[in-house]
């Protein structure tokens, strides 16, 4: 009779199970591998050793994977040498598709807001004032990023699966709880849309797009550009689907059940599908250490400055395109396509995204985008028309989908210390999301109860035109100090 180990480790014994019961009769395969994923999901939390998570931040490690050996990983014992990535393979791209239904679910639910907000100014809180509904849309854009700070903490302490799973419950529970609030009650709305749906996104987006980076090296623009075009496919799927429910289905409340359930089952099977790769540091960073040293990084403050006032104006065409085109009196269903329209723009523009950035360059990339996003928002001012809205809204769609694809890789390229990817991360997401929570309400106050459609315009237009003006100072900070840099080693 075999002997017990000591110790063992539960998962590799959870892993091991399938190939020994494949060809087993009296077992069907099929229910022991949907127990082995069930075991993966929940034993992260029961298991007596640390739970099989990664570090945000860790793309060169010095441990090697779990169950893998220096041997294979071409390492030597004391692990010291850089792990090699796997660039692909089965394990990968499920993950990247786990975390794109993660952000189909998270900000491809944000910036369907739009849809709230014409909802809620012509139906539901009349009461209100179009800068007020804003601010739910504001807060929840805001947490969704600021958040990110948290869960990177978390993150780096090995609590990857926490975060993934009590995120997803508490999004299913806010959007439930949405379902129930009543018409002009807006502090219902408020708290479960606002607050714990912005709480739940911002738990889960940093982390599900820093693990990308554990997986890939080489290919992780074009693969951090496959997970966030999830947002995009979300943002497009979510509008058409919530303007129907409301509009001529269901009505409000049972339209969000029936997107609260649909929203479980998607965030569900991102749980199964997501897999960490890499065990968490030893020593997590020092988030005030780190946040001390940043306040010298001078092209990491000037992006910073740059994504804050970028954001401002980023959300004006996200929460008032649709609600523009019904006050022109456009046809009512081309105005509930809107939308949907520019975030197909940007799905398109997400996945380009990785395909030009390493020909034209990161931070070039994005300072052209952003540039762009601010004429186009300049050019809302002459929209009324169903032409003007369509080509509009594309373009500005494109534009905004690449530069939400490059943010992650622009924080990577800025960051000299890998071990402190994470936390940069999460500072900038933060310092980004004020911009996000203050932009929505400044353009309602702006645009008043007649309707005055060029003021937030104007306003939205320039505000990000200085946030690409600042990335474009960014970028030379950081051509001036690389050649300076090649200056020094070619001197004797």
């Amino acid at each position: 009779m075999t002997q017990t180990p000591d110790s063992f480790d539960v998962i590799s014994v959870v892993d091991e199970y399938p190939s020994r019961f494949r060809n087993a009769q009296a077992v069907p395969y099929p229910l022991v591998h949907a127990a082995v994923l069930a075991c993966r999901v929940f034993i992260p939390f029961s298991a007596h050793r640390m739970p099989l998570s990664v570090s945000s931040i860790q793309t060169i490690a010095e441990i090697p994977p779990c169950g893998i050996s220096h041997e294979k990983e071409g390492l030597d014992k004391t692990g010291t040498e850089p792990i090699q990535f796997p660039e692909g393979g089965t394990a990968a791209w499920c993950m990247v598709i786990g975390c794109a239904l993660v952000q189909f679910c998270g900000f491809g639910y944000t910036t369907s807001f739009g849809v709230y907000q014409g909802f809620y100014t012509l139906h539901y809180l009349t009461n209100e004032s179009t800068s007020a509904i804003s601010w739910i849309g504001g807060i929840n854009a805001f947490l969704a990023s600021g958040c990110g700070l948290v869960a990177g903490i978390l993150y780096d302490r090995g609590y990857f699966y926490h975060i993934l799973v009590g995120g997803s419950l508490l999004q299913s529970f806010a959007l439930f709880m949405l379902s129930l609030a009543q018409p002009g009650e807006y502090y219902q709305i408020f708290l479960a849309q606002g607050v714990g749906l912005g709480i739940a996104q911002g738990l889960l987006y940093v982390p599900t797009l820093a693990v990308v980076a554990h997986y890939f090296h080489q290919r992780r623009t074009l693969a951090m550009s496959l997970a966030t075009s999830g947002s995009s496919l979300g943002s497009i799927v979510h509008p058409i689907m919530l303007n129907y429910l409301f509009n001529r289905s269901v009505g409000f409340a049972n339209g969000v059940r029936i997107s609260a359930a649909f929203v479980s089952a998607l965030l569900l099977s991102a749980c199964l599908l997501i897999r960490t790769r890499l065990e968490p540091p030893k020593n997590p960073a020092n988030y005030l250490s780190i946040g001390k040293g940043i306040i010298h990084d001078v092209p990491y403050c000037i992006m910073c400055a740059g994504l804050l006032c970028f954001c401002i104006g980023f959300y004006y065409p996200i929460f008032y395109l649709q609600l523009d085109s019904i006050q022109h009196r456009n046809p009512e269903t081309f105005s509930f396509y809107s939308l949907a329209l520019l975030n197909g723009g940007s799905l398109i523009g997400r996945l380009s995204t990785g395909f030009i950035a390493p020909h034209v360059g990161v931070p070039s990339l994005l300072i052209i985008s952003t540039a762009a996003c601010g004429i186009l928002i300049l050019g809302m001012i002459g929209l009324n028309r169903v032409p003007t809205i369509v080509v509009i809204g594309t373009i500005y769609g494109y534009f905004s989908g690449v530069c939400i694809a490059l943010l992650a890789p622009l924080m990577t390229l800025l960051t000299n210390d890998i071990s402190e990817l994470g936390a940069r991360m999460g500072i900038a997401m933060a310092i980004a999301g004020i911009g996000s929570l203050i932009g929505g309400p400044i353009a309602g106050a702006l645009l008043t109860s007649q309707y005055k459609w060029w003021q937030p315009s104007l306003f939205s237009g320039l505000i990000a035109l200085t946030g690409s003006s600042l990335l474009l100072l960014m970028q030379l900070v950081l051509t001036r100090r690389r050649c300076s840099t090649d200056s020094g080693k070619q001197e004797p």
